[in-house]
């Protein structure tokens, strides 16, 4: 077991390869992490090395005493007066293929890696990814988008992520392709390094689009080769204009589970879909969506104990049967190092007495065609009024009116009051008339789901996969005490947007406002 912190470069991608190849197992750790989150993952793997980019010792120093069994730390990158240089030792071994002597037998359901949850319940979990789902994932994805040796994919997502350090790099190797890795997303340089190094496909995921759409106009946004973009995370709200101001042919999005389960893809090209799932493989491949209580979390049961599927375009958590065939790998559930964690991912007794499925925690909707179509997580989901709010449909409503850089929605507890209200933290372009965006809203959302809190921001803070954070500003509510951001309540006795003050925040939470 080898744990690896580093960020992107080509060597991180050699060290997990070579570091499996040799039948160890890599630990790939998100280096955004410090302190007690970055102790409790090193210490779930029990790595007995630890492979540290230079520049991130002194957040491993700093865990080393919440560690316990004996660990051995390797530097990467230059010198450490107290650690070894892992490079240094790698440079004087010979160059030559391990000999079929040295060479471990290895099955492609061993375990190749630990890749982290993000963490958004609680501390990040370690999910198990074998040797055949890796194969899997690389293999069946660059037959999908077709990838040829001249092709060359642009990375510049987190390599301790699945997508960005497993998929996009291991479809094009596995084709003969190249990659192209930047250490982090760059808005402002993204396209001048799209025609530099003449990149004809990239992964996008979370709000990574966005951010393109917002920046200025630049000379090489239209110059480039790019044939495709693929990813995770777009809104229908971006798609048609991104693929527009930019000229990309296609766009593929997709959904798939880092643990396993489900995956869906929309190779049809339909705006804001996930994808679908064709009719010749619906005997194997079926995922149901359930519905589910918005206070709780949990599925609702009917008199017989079981599940209630979803309607037509009604939203409900997706579920993915565990499969008894374990020759199918990439639908596999494979866990995560936790076993009670594990258990608590699948739900039994769904549709019939015995059966099992995964939950996937989120929320999704399926037309009448059969597209899904992404909604919130489990938990983001609230209820106000008797009513259930999504928080990703109530930001896409926002980020639609013009001068919305960035929108996030999420539900407040107010005082006295049952549920939660709608709240949304918004960066902005210049001067925004509030007044407008308000009729705005009036107009393309119901009254229960429209946010009665309005809080500017200078930026929106983001995860390492560009998603929105929203812990905090939960936690901080519409309280005017924790925050020097200007926040606006929809007082629905005036019917307009006020400045929200103390006084202001106490007659609500005290019940003298009628929400």
């Amino acid at each position: 077991m080898v744990g690896l912190l580093m960020p992107n470069r080509p060597e991180y991608l050699a060290l997990w390869l070579g570091i499996t190849g040799a039948g160890g197992v890599v630990a790939l750790l998100n280096t955004n992490l410090a302190g007690a989150s970055l102790a409790h993952c090193i210490q779930v793997a029990r790595p007995s090395h630890l492979i540290v980019a230079t520049e991130l010792l002194d957040c491993v120093a700093a865990a080393l005493p919440s560690l316990e069994g004996e660990t051995t730390i390797w530097s990467h990158g230059a010198d450490h007066p107290d650690f070894q240089r892992i490079d240094k030792e790698v440079a004087q071994l010979e160059c030559d293929e391990l000999s079929e002597a040295k060479r471990p037998r290895i099955s492609i359901s061993d375990r190749a890696l630990y890749i982290y949850t993000s963490g958004t319940t609680g501390l990040p979990k370690a999910a198990n990814v074998s040797h055949g789902r890796i194969l899997q994932w690389c293999c069946w994805f660059a037959g999908m988008i077709g990838i040829q040796p001249n092709d060359r994919m642009y990375d510049a997502l987190p390599m301790y992520h699945s997508i960005g350090g497993v998929l996009a790099p291991g479809a094009a190797l596995v084709a003969g392709g190249s990659v192209v890795i930047r250490e982090s997303f760059s808005a402002g340089r993204f396209w001048d390094d799209i025609v530099r190094w003449d990149c004809t496909m990239f992964q996008y995921i979370g709000e990574f689009c966005r951010y393109l759409l917002h920046s200025a106009p630049g000379q090489n946004e239209r110059r480039h080769r790019v044939r495709i973009a693929c990813g995770n995370g777009m809104s229908p709200d971006v798609w048609q204009e991104f693929k527009d101001r930019f000229q990309i042919p296609r766009i593929l999005e997709f959904y798939a589970s880092t643990e396993g389960g489900l995956s869906l893809f929309n190779v049809e090209g339909e705006p804001g879909s996930i994808g679908r799932v064709p009719a010749y493989l619906a005997h194997r491949f079926s995922p149901v969506l359930v519905r589910v209580d918005s206070e709780t979390a949990e599925p609702i049961r009917d008199a017989q104990g079981f599940c209630i599927p979803c309607k037509v375009s009604e939203a409900g958590e997706a579920l993915a049967r565990v499969s008894a065939d374990s020759s199918h790998d990439g639908g596999r559930f494979e866990g995560y190092t936790d076993a009670d964690a594990t258990e608590r991912k699948l739900l039994r007794n769904v549709l019939e007495p015995g059966d099992v499925w995964v939950r996937t925690g989120d929320l999704m909707r399926k037309d009448e065609r059969g597209f899904f179509y992404f909604v919130d997580r489990v938990g983001d989901t609230f209820r106000w009024k008797g009513e259930n709010v999504a928080t990703t449909e109530v930001a896409e409503a926002i980020a639609s009116f013009p001068g919305v850089r960035h929108a996030i929605a999420y539900g407040v507890k107010v005082g006295g009051a049952d549920g939660k209200i709608g709240m949304a933290a918004l960066t902005v372009d210049g001067d925004i008339d509030l007044t407008a965006l308000r009729r705005h809203l009036i107009g393309v959302l119901p009254s229960y789901a429209r946010p009665a809190f309005l809080r500017l921001r200078d930026d929106c803070e983001t995860t390492g996969t560009l998603k929105y954070s929203k812990a905090r500003l939960v936690c901080e509510g519409f309280n005017p005490d924790l925050t020097t951001d200007a926040i606006y309540f929809d007082n629905p006795e005036t019917q307009a947007l006020h400045p929200l003050d103390r006084s202001l925040y106490e007659r609500i939470q005290s019940g003298q406002i009628r929400l």
